[in-house]
């Protein structure tokens, strides 16, 4: 059995988050009381004149956060994605979208993985939320390195950025060797014959389409290219473009609604096309999450490794 190494995405950002610290003092960070578990404390210890919680008040949190990038700040705002869409999306259109300021947004607890703490804290609908606003861009990292690699790059990256991260450590892919581009993917073939479908995935989903993957060419001979379409918007259409071209049938999958995510923004491009491939969107139906395991939820919404083979089947 194939051992997987874990290792946590929010420990990624706290440690990143201090690296980019060293060597822009520009850059300060918000939170809204969740320093600890977003990992946010580790700059506040290292830089506490640059740190500014301001409790539980999401609304003041982001405001301060937008009068902080007016005034020529790198600002690196987090809490939970859940209470910055639900309680600061106000603040978040009109004080940082509309006046495209420097206000990176690196929130946690997204998707159905939070686990126990049920439907109150699952983001299921952050994804549609951020890429519908004007100037942002949304970016949903595969894992520990690349966490590290997109933390890094944000200063680079002009206006507002969401980038969500999740509770659970997940499986290592990629290591510090990593780079980003805004927009640019990473591809993996898997299987010894011409690639037949595409899976394409966001976040924990390209680790289950690449164990997916090695399960359909290792028991059924099918070949497979996945995508880790980490740049949800701007996307990677180039890339999207050949897979539609080199494709029986394209699945997409998201720890996220299916609706107006990862699945429909790529349904989007496909839109534009002449040929256009058979397209699978596999995420969450329009429902909320419910408390458990986080292994059990992904099976039960159907985001599991056999289930993802058994969709997959079925359509091929």
């Amino acid at each position: 059995m194939e051992e997987i190494r874990r290792l946590g995405l929010r420990e990624a950002y706290g440690e990143a988050l201090v690296e980019v610290g060293k060597e822009r003092e520009e850059v300060v960070v918000v939170v809204a009381d969740l320093a600890g578990s977003t990992k946010a404390e580790n700059f506040g210890k290292k830089f506490p004149d640059r740190f500014f919680n301001l409790g539980v008040a999401e609304e003041d949190a982001i405001s301060t956060a937008a009068g902080l990038a007016a005034s020529g700040k790198i600002v690196f705002l987090s809490t939970f994605a859940i209470f910055a869409i639900t309680l600061g999306l106000g603040q978040i259109r009109q004080n940082i979208c509309l006046c495209n300021l420097e206000v990176k947004l690196v929130l946690s607890h997204g998707g159905i993985t939070v686990g126990e703490d049920g439907a109150s804290h699952q983001a299921l609908e952050d994804i549609a939320v951020m890429r519908a606003l004007p100037n942002m861009k949304v970016i949903v990292p595969a894992d520990y390195y690349q966490v590290k690699a997109v933390i890094k790059k944000l200063p680079e990256i002009k206006g507002p950025v969401y980038v969500r991260l999740s509770r659970p450590s997940f499986p290592v892919i990629y290591d510090q060797n990593l780079s980003f581009s805004l927009g640019q993917s990473q591809i993996h073939l898997i299987g010894k014959k011409r690639p037949e479908i595409t899976l394409i995935g966001c976040g924990l989903m390209v680790h289950q389409a690449l164990q997916a993957a090695k399960v359909l060419w290792k028991k059924h001979q099918f070949s497979s290219r996945v995508i880790n379409l980490a740049t949800i918007k701007p996307l990677d259409k180039r890339s999207i473009f050949y897979a539609a071209k080199n494709s029986r049938i394209i699945f997409t999958l998201e720890e996220h609604s299916v609706i107006g995510g990862l699945g429909e923004a790529v349904a989007s491009i496909l839109s534009q096309l002449d040929f256009r491939p058979k397209l699978k969107i596999i995420g969450i139906s329009d429902q909320f999450g419910q408390s458990g395991k986080p292994n059990r939820l992904l099976d039960h919404y159907g985001l599991s490794v056999p289930k993802i083979v058994k969709a997959i089947l079925a359509e091929i």
